[in-house]
């Protein structure tokens, strides 16, 4: 561990911070329970619509179900 902050610390959530922010919450919710439902809708439109590269174009659900 690092003094201070450092993204790199915590690469995988900076990642997911990132794609909620750029490609899933593109307007600023009125409240928190807007934002709650937002990034709720959010990760599962990003575990069960959104391809992934790192997973051959397939979704996480299509993965997981594959097992």
């Amino acid at each position: 561990m690092t003094d201070g902050y450092d993204c790199y610390q915590n690469a995988m959530a900076e990642r997911i911070n990132g794609i909620l922010k750029t490609e899933f919450l593109l307007h600023r919710p009125k409240d928190l329970a807007d934002a709650v439902k937002m990034v709720d809708e959010s990760v599962q439109i990003y575990n069960r619509e959104r391809p992934h590269l790192s997973l051959k174009y397939k979704t996480p659900d299509a993965v997981h179900r594959a097992f």
